[in-house]
């Protein structure tokens, strides 16, 4: 068992600390296939210490004026930017993506610490006519107070700030457990979060699998839990918190709609764009293009095109735009999923397979299926891998129906440059976000992200003032006078 870089170990109540236990959790590089380092497996009396020391700490932070708690968010953006690059060469080293990518990652979490000191500051409530003459009415926003915060290895810091951001601003404090097979950029961070003054106990990290989000979602000294992953995993920690709080995106499988007046170069680029970035292991990826018969034939012909533009390889090759999958589970399930469409008659057009002579099996070939039939893996489940998967509809009412037939409704996108048929499939389309002319992965650290109602991606929204507003209760004040 090799030693984690630094010897770093848990972090609770404001320092790196050893857990009380002796299990340990191997980590290994998705790039490099060797051994970088271990995290103790916390203990029940190691995740008790964490909630013990958030809700201490969480008391003092909730009375201090909203001034102070954005500048203390500044100063933490501030501290990640100095630290960039380390904590974007760790981050690339212990996920698999690019470094590319891993650097713009460090950055808009950095922005998330600015943005959501400034949303903070001007959360206010309003004031209420009363039907009784002698009372005034007014609401304001209390912190909800202790958040277990359970984050996906695919976007390690990214999504730890996403939470963690406007949980400080408004008050909240956090115990933290990111996955034990990608624990150390979000440990790392720790170090620029004690540097720009987070008081002790704030933010706790236990790095973890499925057992210790179980135990941290179900601690009696947790109020509620935000969540991003999986709807499989989000359904076991909703069963697990009960009536508890919470804020929960989980998984996304598309679609990208591309209708007959579409710019196809452009509809190719983004559905290709949409496979590749962080290797399509993404809940808004490209997972189902759903192209109007009319033009099927030339945009595979535009997607075949842009395929050649991407670049499998070493992540820390500036010229790889494709690094490897994280782990095992994706790449089988991506080696199911190709195996199924194969059998329905879906005709692989590029890649479909690990790439050989590589420092580990997990680099996986951008892939291209067309013919994908409605009931297959592909167009059922979420792919989670670089594959753009191709189905043709013929018509808009068509599209449509075949777009809303999987219930995992996170994020859609649609070419056209139809102007009516852009709000009608905006409105249509059952997904919590529809972005028009751009990827299914178009995201803006601003926008309100989450599934829609009735589906099975969650609710609540990451982003902007909406988080802080799923953070925070709000209060009702009434005096008599």
């Amino acid at each position: 068992m090799c030693d984690a870089p630094g010897d770093v170990q848990l972090f609770v109540g404001g320092e790196y600390a050893a857990s009380t236990g002796d299990e340990r959790y191997p980590v290994t590089s998705p790039a490099t296939g060797e051994c970088i380092g271990s995290v103790p497996v916390p203990t029940a009396a190691d995740i008790d210490s964490a909630v013990a020391a958030a809700r201490s700490a969480q008391r003092a932070w909730g009375r201090r004026n909203v001034w102070e708690r954005a500048r203390v968010c500044h100063a933490v953006g501030d501290a990640l930017s100095a630290r960039a690059e380390e904590l974007a060469t760790l981050q690339t080293l212990e996920q698999g993506k690019p470094l590319r990518e891993s650097r713009d990652d460090v950055a808009e979490a950095a922005t998330l610490f600015h943005l959501h000191a400034e949303d903070a500051v001007r959360l206010t409530g309003e004031t209420i006519p009363s039907t009784d003459a002698n009372k005034r009415m007014w609401t304001f926003y209390r912190p909800v107070g202790t958040w277990a915060i359970i984050t996906p290895w695919n976007f390690p810091l990214l999504m730890f700030a996403e939470f963690v951001a406007p949980g400080l601003a408004t008050g909240n404090a956090h115990v933290v457990k990111p996955p034990a097979h990608t624990p150390f950029t979000v440990l790392a961070a720790m170090g620029a979060l004690a540097d720009a003054g987070v008081p002790e106990g704030l933010v706790n990290v236990l790095p973890g699998e499925g057992p210790t989000g179980a135990a941290l979602v179900g601690h009696p000294g947790v109020d509620a839990v935000g969540f991003i992953g999986s709807s499989a995993t989000g359904a076991k920690i909703q069963a697990t918190a009960g009536l508890k709080r919470s804020i929960m995106e989980c998984s996304g499988n598309g679609p990208l709609v591309v209708l007959p007046d579409a710019d196809l170069e452009r509809a190719a680029e983004a559905a290709v764009y949409g496979a590749y970035v962080c290797s399509g292991q993404v809940c808004c990826a490209t997972e189902r293009v759903i192209v109007d018969a009319a033009v099927h034939s030339d945009f595979v012909d535009a997607v075949l095109a842009a395929a050649d533009g991407v670049r499998l390889g070493d992540p820390f090759d500036p010229a790889t735009n494709l690094g490897p999958l994280n782990n095992e589970g994706v790449a089988a399930k991506m080696d199911r999923h190709v195996g199924d469409g194969d059998r329905r008659g879906a005709k692989l057009l590029r890649g479909g397979r690990r790439q050989p002579d590589r420092p580990t099996e997990l680099y996986y070939e951008l892939t291209v299926v067309d013919g994908v039939a409605p009931d297959s893996l592909f167009a059922t489940e979420e792919s989670f891998g670089p594959v753009v998967p191709i189905m043709a509809a013929d018509g808009d009412d068509a599209i449509l129906e075949l777009a809303n037939r999987d219930r995992l409704g996170l994020q859609a996108a649609v070419f056209t440059r139809d102007l009516s048929r852009a709000y009608r499939f905006v409105e249509e389309l059952e997904t919590g976000q529809v972005v028009v002319n751009d990827s299914t992965c178009w995201w803006d650290i601003n926008m309100p992200f989450g599934g829609a109602g009735g589906r099975g991606t969650g609710w609540g929204r990451i982003g902007g003032k909406h988080t802080l507003l799923g953070m925070t209760d709000l209060r009702t004040g009434a005096i008599q006078l």
